[in-house]
């Protein structure tokens, strides 16, 4: 096996390999699955971890909610290639990209909560993160994500228990 990896935007033909990323991390409830349509129409918001063999390591997406804050999503890495640095390099990339679109906020739901203080994360002991009008146009949002950022009760069935975390970039 390589050690070596390279990022890289996803493409179409990554979905399979993004949905066998996640179906292990699902399955212990670390990572939600989603449906195949749900990554299809969030796919430019993905990057890919490739092996110098050009296999699929890891993926990572981020997802802007808001003018000043984002989410990263969908963090995960080959079992083969965990503790190789792919998380790590994956989360550094998405918030390169947070900075370059102006996010100035970045938020994840996470088990890993080390992991994440580590790239300077906290853990959000204000849930309120947003003022009272961004959060009453965020209501409006259809996306998942956003209603679990906002802690609404329709989620609470699909929440896993995991950590809110931000990181002011």
């Amino acid at each position: 096996m390589d050690s070596t990896f390279s990022l890289r935007p996803a493409r179409t033909s990554d979905v399979a390999a993004i949905k066998r990323l996640v179906a292990p991390l699902a399955e212990e409830r670390i990572l939600m699955a989603k449906e195949t349509v749900a990554y299809y129409e969030s796919l430019q918001e993905f990057r890919i971890a490739e092996s110098d063999a050009g296999e699929v390591i890891g993926c990572g997406a981020l997802h802007v909610m808001w003018e000043d804050l984002a989410e990263i999503r969908t963090l995960a890495a080959a079992d083969s290639w965990r503790g190789r640095g792919v998380g790590h390099v994956l989360v550094e990339n998405l918030l390169e990209e947070a900075k370059a679109l102006g996010v100035s906020r970045v938020f994840c739901l996470t088990f890993e909560v080390d992991f994440f203080k580590r790239h300077g994360f906290e853990v959000m002991a204000d849930q309120s993160a947003v003022d009272p009008q961004v959060y009453s146009e965020l209501l409006r949002s259809h996306d998942e994500g956003v209603a679990e950022f906002l802690d609404l009760a329709r989620v609470k069935p699909n929440t896993l228990g995991n950590t809110r975390m931000i990181k002011q970039l």
